[in-house]
Order: C-alpha cells, then sequence, then structure tokens
C-alpha cells in the first residue's frame, strides 16, 4: 500500500478516490433500482441473502442481521415490513426452534430476478474498478 518511502502516492490517492466514486456510484444505482421496484435497498438486500446460502433457499434472521450488519430487532421489524408487502414468510426452524426461518415468496422472487439482472452490469464494472485499485497497490 505505501511507498518504500512509507508513503501514499498520487496515484494510490486517485485509484482510490475512483474506487470510493464507483462504489458509491454502485449503491446509488442499487438504492434507484429497488425504488423503482417499490421497495427499500433494505429489502432488496434481505431478499437477496434469503437466497445467497449455498444448498438452501432461505436464511435465519441472525443470518440475515450479521449480512446486513445489523441489531437483530432492527433486521425482525424489517422482515415483518416485507411479510407485509407479500415478499417473505417467517418459518420456525426444524433443526432449532430458537431460530426463525426467512424464505422468499413468489413476488419477492420476481422482483430479486428483475433487480439481480439490473445489479449484473453494476457489479463487472466495479468488479474491474476493484482490480484496478488492487494493481495500484491502494
Amino acid at each position: 500500500m505505501a511507498s518504500q518511502r512509507g508513503s501514499i502516492e498520487k496515484q494510490q490517492f486517485e485509484a482510490l478516490s475512483d474506487f470510493r466514486f464507483r462504489l458509491r456510484s454502485f449503491l446509488r444505482f442499487s438504492e434507484d433500482a429497488a425504488r423503482a421496484e417499490g421497495i427499500t435497498v433494505l429489502q432488496y438486500q434481505l431478499m437477496l441473502h434469503t437466497q445467497g446460502f449455498p444448498g438452501r433457499e432461505w436464511a435465519t434472521i441472525s443470518e440475515i442481521a450479521e449480512r446486513l450488519q445489523a441489531q437483530h430487532h432492527g433486521v425482525v421489524a424489517l422482515v415483518s415490513r416485507c411479510e407485509e408487502a407479500g415478499l417473505v414468510r417467517r418459518k420456525p426452524s426444524h433443526a432449532d426452534r430458537r431460530q426463525v426461518e426467512v424464505h422468499l415468496l413468489a413476488a419477492g422472487r420476481r422482483k430479486l430476478e428483475r433487480l439481480a439482472m439490473l445489479h449484473a452490469d453494476q457489479v463487472a464494472e466495479l468488479a474491474e474498478v476493484v482490480a484496478l485499485v488492487s494493481k495500484a497497490g491502494a
């Protein structure tokens, strides 16, 4: 990250600045795309995380809280709003009754698929920027 002299070079600042700009642009795109679907970006992320675990198509509230870096009680409220919107459904876990599984419903799946398709090009562009920043040593 630092040069031999122990300081950051101009090229590294430029790369970091570009990365932060592109990252914020991606996040803004995601917010706008979710809003166009009639949901919040957090609702989109919740639905995405229900599908993000290998070998299953649900996630626990605790797992979603971890992925969102949010408090458990805040995620419970978010799940409630998603349930009211007909996007997800809660089920008690068969393996551990203390756990609550969040399952995507058909309406949620349709919104998630549309949004994921819209995000594909944006993610590819962001990946290119990350590769460039890594090469710059930033």
